[in-house]
């Protein structure tokens, strides 16, 4: 081999391991590329305000819960957090509105019970996937919910309203925040356990439910306590019965149902959730940042007067509550023979 041989074979050998090493930069920097977007999302974000969609009329739980947890987010975060409520079809027109919209961790659901489980049961026909379009986020509050009347009636026990119900049959209607509703099924639930019939007359949210239950329109109702505890603190309302099993701090003289109709229980609840497909980086971000506000003693005694209790924890952790909490709600709809067509 020649001197110019060996030094040829030697140039085109350095040049293929330039090459080589050329190549492997470019992949390195490619998949950093790839990476890089995510996280930059997750470092920037929130760069603009958030919407929280509420699926029901202002005043209600739902709304008061988003709005508690909304106002904190904005301190915290330094960055607007509105809530936007969209109500109509026990909770699905805002949902869907969340569904469809863009997942990029700047829209967000304040879900319920109808909207994360029971009604893709109960209505023939839905807008959105409940299990493929939407991500679990934070588990915000859980809510035993109450037996309402108005206190023109003659009644003021569990005991003698469900025996004067049953002296008028036909006689009374009871109202809910919406076909599907855990106000709705709750009510149902009990028709059934306690051999009562009360007509349904469902309502956009529990706001304009507890004007016309005040105003004697309708004579009862099964709601979240958060939104009517004011109305019970004024005596505007009287509560019969929480739907929990024990009784609650708030109500401490108002005895369960169940003391009175055996094995009833029916609590609400209230999750987070992000449209499918927001960056995982945002949503443990946010589920993070949730968790620590609801531990905060002030945050917890402002829920408590409520009458909800803050829960938290992780997006994994409330994916696994909400599949319980499908199935016990399939058999609900499906043992109480409601149908929304």
């Amino acid at each position: 081999m020649t001197p110019d041989t060996a030094s040829g074979m030697r140039r085109r050998a350095l040049t293929r391991a330039l090459g080589f090493a050329a190549v492997a930069t470019a992949a390195t920097f490619g998949a950093a590329s790839l990476t890089a977007p995510a996280a930059l999302a997750q470092d920037s974000w929130p760069s603009k305000p958030v919407r929280i969609v509420v699926p029901f009329a202002a005043g209600g739980t739902t709304d008061i819960s988003a709005r508690v947890v909304a106002d904190e987010l904005t301190q915290a975060l330094k960055q607007t957090f509105i809530v936007d409520n969209k109500a109509g079809a026990g909770g699905n027109i805002g949902a869907a509105d969340v569904a469809r919209a863009k997942p990029d961790g700047y829209t967000f659901l304040m879900g319920t019970p109808g909207t994360q489980a029971i009604n893709q049961f109960l209505y023939s026909s839905m807008a959105y996937d409940t299990a493929k379009d939407f991500a679990p986020v934070s588990f915000v509050v859980r809510v035993p919910n109450v037996l309402l009347i108005n206190p023109s009636l003659k009644a003021r026990t569990l005991t003698d309203f469900i025996a004067e119900v049953k002296a008028n049959p036909g006689a009374y209607s009871y109202g809910s925040p919406g076909n599907g509703t855990t106000g709705h099924l709750s009510t149902e639930l009990l028709k059934s356990m306690a051999g009562i019939k009360v007509a349904h007359v469902p309502y956009r949210g529990s706001g304009p439910m507890l004007i016309d239950l005040v105003g004697g329109q309708i004579q009862m109702a099964i709601d979240n306590l958060p939104s009517a505890m004011a109305q019970i603190k004024g005596g505007k309302l009287l509560a019969l019965g929480v739907t929990s099993k024990e009784k609650v701090s708030s109500l401490p003289d108002v005895p369960p149902i169940a003391s009175v109709v055996p094995d009833y229980v029916a609590e609400s609840w209230f999750v987070l959730m992000a449209p499918a497909k927001t960056p995982p980086g945002i949503v443990n971000k946010l589920s993070a940042e949730v968790d620590r506000i609801l531990k905060k003693p002030e945050v917890i005694a402002r829920f408590r007067e409520l009458g909800a209790e803050p829960v938290g924890g992780t997006p994994e952790s409330l994916g696994t509550f909400i599949d319980a909490e499908t199935k016990k709600w399939q058999k609900v709809v499906k043992d109480s023979g409601a149908k929304i067509d």
